[in-house]
């Protein structure tokens, strides 16, 4: 049986990318012939040693090196498995079978090709596709088969060395294992085979972030006269959502048809884009009507609704904060929780406060049940001692 040779090749085309990286690759040699295999990972020149052919002095070297094992062996399955089926053996052949296998096997290939054409809604959409680029950073191809426990761990690792949070890196592996039990269900990988059989994702108790009311004041009172417009903007957005509740892609899908005026009043009356669920809002109710005022401001309704991305946003209030001394952090989502939080120290009813939000589930309203230092006092001033 005609064998054929396989090494670990780096940087062949004596060329580094923009990120002063190259290419690790497998060579196949038979019969004074050649063929390469990308292994699709990047490093840097000083990350590899050519004597030992291995990589070193990368976060990530043990793994890197035991997926790229990993690789050679799966070209030695695929020729067993060709030997085993009375087929010639040539390098044309193990290419042949690298390229039909390629896409399907890789989960970052098969993620983003599952959530093109899933009809999920956009924004979940988007957050898969930022796990999938963090995981890309990680290591830039990985297969469902190096797919293990033992590199969950070390991704974690990777996560928590970007300063992610507990629940942040929690989020995001769900979101891998959502892309898993995909693959699972359509028949890729065997149940068993998934990593989370084993690994169990860690979290820990959430504490929302809200801005007290002396905070507020603050963001309502800042002068931004000398700063760009589109400050302002962003202000106005995530104050009109502290008077309201509304979520990032709620505040964005908002359409004049929206708002809907009766003899009395004026309602804000939206389909949730995350849970499906109808909420009206009486404007004019909810915080003295300073939704309302910051309405007038804006003679194109749609336009004010349309706003940066929420990334783009959430490092313009970085910049906002500052300008209002304000050295808590915050995003454009704690708007949301600064309302419930406001709402509920006001003394409206868990129940009310569950209908505004548009919650189905009263249990999910009820983390917003924490006491403000002010809530305190003001109970305590009312007992006579």
């Amino acid at each position: 049986m005609k064998k054929i040779k396989y090494r670990i090749v780096y940087n062949r085309k004596k060329r580094l990318d923009s990120q002063g990286k190259a290419l690790v690759q497998v060579e196949a040699y038979l019969l004074g012939k050649k063929a390469y295999f990308s292994t699709h990972i990047y490093i840097k020149p000083d990350q590899w040693n050519s004597r030992k052919s291995i990589i070193c002095n990368h976060p990530h070297a043990e793994e890197l090196n035991y997926m790229l094992e990993e690789f050679i062996l799966n070209l030695q399955m695929r020729e067993i498995n060709a030997w085993k089926q009375g087929k010639e053996i040539c390098l044309e052949l193990l290419k042949e079978m690298e390229e039909k296998t390629s896409s399907d096997n890789k989960i970052i290939s098969f993620g983003r090709k599952w959530i093109e054409n899933s009809p999920i809604r956009s924004s979940t959409k988007n957050n898969l596709y930022t796990t999938l680029t963090l995981l890309e950073s990680f290591a830039h191809e990985i297969t469902f088969k190096q797919m293990d426990y033992k590199l969950l761990l070390s991704f974690e690792q990777f996560m928590k060395n970007k300063k992610l949070g507990i629940n942040t890196i929690a989020k995001h592996l769900r979101h891998i294992r959502t892309i898993i039990n995909e693959a699972v269900r359509q028949g890729i990988i065997a149940k068993e085979d998934s990593p989370f059989t084993e690994y169990k994702i860690k979290t820990t108790e959430s504490h929302h972030t809200y801005l007290l009311p002396e905070e507020l004041d603050k963001l309502e009172h800042i002068n931004l006269s000398r700063k760009k417009n589109t400050l302002r903007h962003t202000l106005d957005a995530f104050l009109f959502c502290c008077y309201t509740g509304l979520r990032y892609s709620d505040f964005i899908s908002m359409k004049k048809q929206n708002l809907i005026q009766t003899d009395k009043e004026l309602w804000l009356v939206f389909k949730s884009q995350k849970t499906g669920t109808v909420t009206q809002l009486p404007l004019g109710y909810l915080f003295q009507g300073k939704a309302i005022r910051i309405l007038y401001h804006y003679p194109d309704i749609e336009e004010f609704f349309h706003i940066k991305p929420n990334a783009s946003v959430n490092k313009e209030l970085i910049r906002i904060g500052k300008l209002a001394g304000i050295t808590k952090h915050f995003s454009f989502h704690t708007a949301r929780h600064t309302n419930a939080t406001l709402l509920i120290y006001k003394g409206v009813q868990l129940s009310t406060v569950q209908k505004l939000l548009g919650h189905r589930n009263i249990k999910t309203t009820q983390v917003y049940g924490e006491v403000l230092p002010q809530t305190i006092i003001k109970e305590l001033k009312k007992c006579k001692f």
